[in-house]
């Protein structure tokens, strides 16, 4: 049974699933190449139990015994001696991926299972690090930011691994909260991330030929589409409308619908332009530095709300 957690990565993605490890009971090491990252991972999670207590998601008797069952450590080899689950949240480059797989091969017990979160390199290309008794071992598990609350965990089974392995991290993820999705190709971006990808894409289309407003854009995939994706996946959306009728509107409406293969123009002259979004304080929307605070807050608040809903619908 796996009891004992290893985070590697205390960043935005690793110390959210560090918090959500530690609060449904688990014990986890958390590791970061400095002691600054490692304190701010640590602010960082306190902050959001707490949004979670005032919320009502979770009683503030909670809280201390979570950061408790959460230790830090700058040293690799002490973080991952005796876990049996460890996943590395690293940045998405292949070079630090494979010198860090292949250092948690070295320093992992042979029964731990080791676990990527990558959301764009391929499992092959990652496996090569490894020895052919650890890739039995070894899959993809990529959660959605924020992790503490995003219930999805999109796991791979792309063949390495025996049945009865995959059904033991299932387990585990259905003993914290998580929705699996068991991906059986390994194919760039898995499931969610291309689906998203393929909402964005004409999103983008739509502002860059004035079709119109960003608010009012999103406005018509908050209350439209989005809307009953909450509660109802895309197939059983067509099933309930009627598949003749999803296939007339898709002659009639896919071949005048954006189908680039690069990012769109209009987000590539935001870029050039430094508005990168809520972290430069604009991007189609502004955010003024003073507000920041609160935008995050309402953010994650939107979220817990949507998460107590869901639970109803599981």
């Amino acid at each position: 049974m796996i009891r004992k957690i290893g985070v590697i990565g205390s960043g935005t993605m690793g110390h959210g699933i560090a918090e959500a490890f530690a609060l449904n009971g688990f014990d986890v090491n958390l590791y970061d190449v400095n002691d600054e990252a490692l304190n701010n991972a640590l602010k960082a999670i306190k902050d959001e139990l707490q949004l979670l207590v005032d919320e009502e998601f979770i009683t503030a008797d909670k809280v201390a015994p979570t950061l408790a069952r959460i230790a830090v450590s700058t040293d690799l080899a002490k973080t991952v001696a005796n876990r049996d689950y460890i996943i590395e949240a690293a940045p998405e480059k292949i070079e630090l991926k494979l010198d860090l797989l292949a250092r948690l091969d070295r320093m992992a017990p042979p029964h731990a299972i080791l676990a990527s979160n990558t959301s764009s390199l391929s499992f092959e290309s990652m496996a090569v690090a490894l020895t052919p008794e650890r890739k039995q071992r070894f899959m993809v598990s990529h959660w959605y930011n924020p992790g503490h609350l995003m219930p999805i965990v999109e796991l791979s089974f792309f063949g390495n691994m025996p049945e009865a392995i995959y059904a033991e991290v299932q387990a585990m993820y259905d003993a914290i909260g998580k929705q699996t999705v068991k991906v059986l190709k390994d194919v760039p971006g898995l499931v969610a991330n291309r689906i998203q990808q393929g909402v964005a894409r004409e999103v983008f289309s739509l502002i860059q030929n004035g079709v119109a407003e960003p608010a009012d854009i999103d406005k018509a995939l908050k209350f439209g589409p989005a809307f009953r994706y909450a509660t109802t996946g895309q197939l059983e959306v067509a099933d309930f409308g009627g598949l003749d009728i999803w296939c007339v509107v898709g002659d009639n409406l896919l071949k005048e619908m954006d189908n680039s293969t690069e990012a769109n123009p209009a987000l590539r002259e935001k870029v050039a332009e430094g508005k990168l979004g809520l972290k430069t304080g604009e991007g189609f929307f502004k955010y003024p530095p003073e507000k920041v605070a609160a935008i995050k807050r309402q953010f994650m608040r939107k979220l817990i709300h949507q998460l107590k809903a869901s639970k109803f619908y599981v």
